[in-house]
């Protein structure tokens, strides 16, 4: 089968389009042909070796955390799936990936895909919805009627987490710069800011409940992000390599986010997607034969929206 790898840590230019070896699945598993995977941002960390501590994958390794597909084989002991089914699931990060066309995964983590879309549109909703999910209803507990202030809204989270947080009945300030506005302002947001413009400190007068930061900024702006939490409130931070402040006296805490696998939440967004509540934005369909080149575009700071790739033959 085809698929995209890398031997060695380093830049894009490690990454090689091959034949490799169609894997097998084993107990609990199901052998996955892919419709498609999608980059995330933890993709070129991953292929750069920045992620080596919490995210240790044996080389040579293929990326891909999100995949859409439909059931080859089942492996002995796996139940309630059956071969055909379309499926879509968040692979385990230190796994084989499937930026391929076949891929092994744990039966446990697959959910049946949105019918209300592509397939392959399908593996742009895992990991960066289930880490808006996880941010704002596990970590923040958000409640209808309280305000949320989302840093960064303009990427793939930011869009699910404004879809997320005005469908719970939130009011949603959204930060974001002119090429994403609309679109957030799309999603649903009551107020959007232009950080390019003034400081978010400046922009928002009311104090909010929760914080969610999902851009990467400096430690004084996240912690100059705290003056705008109402006491009790709370702060989830998304960039794991800068640690997230909290303010004790006013008991303010900060959380840092490591999204984790849930097929029950996903199963949940996938109802949202299909009953028109929640929005997939897809901003690019690519062959798999050129993840290299969106590996090269996100690296120079070129990739914008969500983009799918799509396995040969899908």
């Amino acid at each position: 089968m085809k698929a995209v790898r890398f031997h060695e840590y380093g830049d894009p230019s490690v990454l090689r389009y091959a034949d490799v070896e169609q894997p097998v699945p084993g107990a609990g598993q199901v052998l996955i042909r892919v419709a498609a995977t999608s980059f995330n941002g933890v993709d070129g960390n991953i292929r750069g070796g920045f992620m080596q501590g919490p995210i240790p994958v044996t080389l040579p390794h293929t990326p891909g955390i999100d995949v859409s597909g439909r059931v080859d084989a089942l492996g002995e002991g796996v139940a309630g799936l059956e071969t055909g089914d379309q499926v879509v699931g968040f692979l385990p990060m230190a796994g084989v990936g499937a930026a391929a066309e076949y891929v092994v995964a744990p039966a446990g983590i697959l959910t049946p895909a949105p019918r209300s879309i592509p397939l392959p549109d399908a593996a742009a909703l895992p990991l960066v919805g289930l880490t808006a999910w996880q941010a704002l209803f596990d970590h923040a507990k958000l409640a209808p009627g309280q305000r949320v202030l989302i840093n960064g809204a303009g990427g793939a989270v930011g869009g699910y987490a404004v879809q997320l947080a005005k469908n719970a009945g939130a009011y949603v300030i959204a930060t974001a710069g002119p090429r994403s506005s609309e679109h957030v302002e799309t999603a649903g947001a009551d107020e959007v800011v232009d950080h390019t413009a003034t400081e978010v400190t400046a922009a928002v007068t009311e104090p909010v409940d929760v914080v969610l930061n999902l851009a990467p900024i400096d430690p004084a702006q996240l912690a100059a992000l705290l003056t705008l939490i109402r006491s009790g409130g709370v702060l989830v931070n998304t960039t794991v390599w800068m640690p997230a402040p909290s303010d004790e006296p006013r008991g303010v805490r900060g959380i840092d986010l490591f999204v984790n696998s849930d097929a029950e939440q996903l199963s949940r967004l996938v109802a949202l997607v299909d009953s028109g509540e929640l929005r997939v934005d897809v901003a690019q369909r690519v062959p798999l034969a050129e993840l290299p080149a969106v590996h090269t575009r996100a690296a120079t700071g070129e990739l914008h929206g969500k983009v799918v790739i799509v396995a040969p033959g899908t």
